[in-house]
């Protein structure tokens, strides 16, 4: 017999983050524990409001029913609760720490015995030239080979100005430069601006115009200079068929899956599955999770062996965040095996 409950916690931003939504100050979150006979197992549903399709009234109503209902098991829970794929994944991380010997490695692999780590890309948050230009230099010094820039937030000659200045320093044997316009173009400039940042030689622009056009993204994706990875596009797909159909529709050279955001590991999985027969590339990328749900992912990560840089450094951000085994070192994420977790802020009795 399971018993299982929910909490909630706000996460603190260390320095206000800019995005094209705003600026970011705190970052609310949910963690199911679930004990049977005395074992805890852990899970984080990091609904990420404003973005999140369960972003809902209903969120924590659908999180309690979760709980009440914990002994249907996982496979039954999941397909109940298809539309709320940050719950799903909170029950995937906590019944997988359920069965795990360690609460804590859900997934093990030479990632969790510090034997090998994984690229990640340095991510820069929008604001002012100056601002940019410090965090650049700061990723470059900390040993980062992959950079992803969040843009359409200052005006785009500012952040032309920028590449520019960038590229002048550093070439793309250097370092890697992804952007993510966060579907700020309209789609009548999409091209020309396309156009414009192919000149420093990027690797790929996330979701240039927003989510739901799909006949203009196809044009695009067909008639683009510059690599064009989706990624908001695939909130809110639940059924195969329809992932199919997107997928041909718009035939994208990438897709970013936020396991969060898309339905937790099985969801994320059937992307991928998807998306490799039609010869599409993909990575992985956190929702500004906690470090317990980082955790998750990076491990389960891992055991995909995407060898690209995954978007998977967002756990320093945050000033009470938990002290975990995750490390960021020389552009990479890291689990430090003599480094215990500390969620004593949770009251889990671990």
């Amino acid at each position: 017999m399971i018993t299982a409950t929910y909490k909630p916690y706000t996460l603190h931003f260390k320095t206000p983050s800019g995005t094209s939504r705003g600026i970011l100050k705190t970052k609310d979150t949910w963690f199911i524990i679930l004990n049977k006979s005395g074992k805890i197992g852990i899970g984080e549903c990091g609904m990420f409001r404003g973005l999140s399709i369960d972003d809902r009234p209903d969120f924590e109503e659908k999180l309690q029913w979760a709980c009440d209902n914990i002994n249907l098991g996982l496979d039954h829970l999941l397909l109940a609760l298809v539309e709320m794929p940050s719950i799903q994944i909170g029950l995937e991380m906590a019944f997988k720490s359920l069965e795990s010997n360690d609460s804590f490695n859900l997934f093990s692999s030479r990632f969790t015995q510090n034997q090998a780590p994984i690229a990640i890309n340095g991510l820069i948050w929008m604001g002012d030239k100056t601002f940019m230009k410090r965090q650049i230099k700061e990723k470059l010094q900390a040993g980062f080979s992959c950079i992803k820039l969040k843009i359409g937030a200052i005006d785009f000659s500012s952040e032309i100005e920028l590449l520019q200045s960038i590229r002048q320093e550093f070439s793309e044997t250097d370092i890697e430069l992804r952007v993510d316009a966060n579907g700020a173009f309209a789609p009548h400039e999409a091209l020309d601006k396309l156009k414009r940042l192919s000149e420093f030689n990027l690797h790929s622009i996330e979701q240039p115009i927003k989510q739901g056009q799909w006949d203009e993204m196809s044009k695009l994706c067909e008639n683009t200079p510059l690599p064009i990875a989706l990624d908001e596009e695939l909130i809110g797909i639940f059924s195969e068929e329809k992932k199919k159909k997107l997928l041909t529709t718009i035939n994208p050279q990438y897709i970013i899956l936020k396991p969060t955001l898309v339905g937790g590991f099985g969801g994320s999985e059937s992307w991928i599955s998807l998306a490799e027969k039609q010869g599409i590339k993909w990575w992985i990328t956190s929702a500004l999770e906690s470090n317990i749900g980082l955790n998750a992912i990076a491990q389960w990560t891992f055991t995909l062996n995407n060898n690209l840089p995954q978007g998977l450094g967002t756990g320093s951000l945050f000033t009470n965040n938990f002290d975990s085994p995750l490390i960021v070192k020389n552009g990479t994420l890291q689990y430090q095996i003599n480094q215990e977790w500390d969620v004593s802020s949770l009251d889990l009795k671990i």
